[in-house]
């Protein structure tokens, strides 16, 4: 049978799929749109897993927030291209997957039922593997929820490359204040290389790394061993300042820390703001 160029292109508008693949699907379903879906949905499996394998170098972050702004849930998908990463479609889709770790948390997110219809996670990106025929990949998931007073803000870099999340806490009622202030530590975090809100939450082992290497380096230098100790004190102290959030110069103005940048919009708001939790995505 003969099948017209208007039925190939209400395939393609539901489905996505190349105009070729949807000529065929109608010619293999005698016209019959329904069955050309399911077509193409066997036709899309078969191409995933094809391309389950090849290499996954780009991609995006995406963040989707409750309407109280009390929990957030941030997403990574990897794609093979800045093409693909940059299309509308997988945009669409990690925003798709941000409302999903939002709604049903951040465990096992591919096996997880879709919040917003049938079918699961895998089955979506199975979908849009077929769809934009490259490889794309589930990399990670987080949700943070608020405990208490304050709120939770997000920030995505304008590339969509990096993702923020940050969890703050304040009993001020002024939220239009808050939520700018969270804002901009979202996207300080963006800019810095931060590993901890402050020195107690860096990793024991990475401090003992650090100061392993250093006092090699003060030894290697011929130092005395006394001399290199308060070497590698002083270098540690300076390290820990570095990565730790709250030590750092704040990005927007570096003549003051981050730590006084909130005390000072505390001190605005009438309460303290804490940062009690963050999470950074990147590519």
């Amino acid at each position: 049978m003969t099948i017209s160029a208007s039925q190939v292109m209400s395939l393609r508008s539901a489905t996505g799929a190349g105009m070729m693949d949807c000529k065929k699907a109608l010619e293999e379903s005698g016209g019959d749109m329904d069955k050309a879906r399911d077509f193409l949905r066997k036709k899309g499996i078969a191409v995933a897993a094809k391309k389950s394998d090849r290499a996954t170098r780009e991609g995006g972050v995406a963040i989707a927030l409750n309407d109280d702004a009390s929990a957030a849930g941030m997403v990574r998908l990897a794609c093979e291209t800045d093409f693909v990463a940059r299309n509308e479609k997988f945009k669409g889709l990690l925003e798709r997957m941000a409302r999903q770790v939002l709604a049903k948390g951040d465990a096992d997110v591919p096996a997880q039922t879709l919040a917003d219809g049938g079918g699961t996670v895998t089955e979506a990106l199975t979908a849009a593997i077929s769809t934009t025929g490259e490889n794309i990949q589930f990399i990670e998931a987080r949700r943070v929820a608020l405990n208490g007073q304050g709120l939770v803000s997000g920030y995505v870099h304008s590339t969509g490359k990096i993702g923020v999340l940050v969890v703050l806490q304040c009993g001020a009622a002024k939220r239009g204040e808050l939520e700018r202030v969270g804002r901009d530590v979202a996207m300080h975090i963006a800019a810095s290389n931060v590993v901890a809100i402050d020195q107690s939450g860096i990793p024991q082992a990475e401090l003992d790394k650090e100061q392993e290497i250093f006092m090699a380096q003060a030894r290697e230098s011929g130092k005395p061993d006394d001399i290199a100790q308060k070497m590698v004190q002083g270098r540690l102290k300076k390290f820990v300042k570095e990565i730790s959030l709250l030590d750092q110069p704040f990005v927007k103005d570096p003549d003051k820390t981050v730590q006084a940048m909130l005390a000072e919009a505390g001190k605005a708001l009438g309460a303290g703001i804490a940062v009690k939790e963050f999470v950074k995505f990147k590519f």
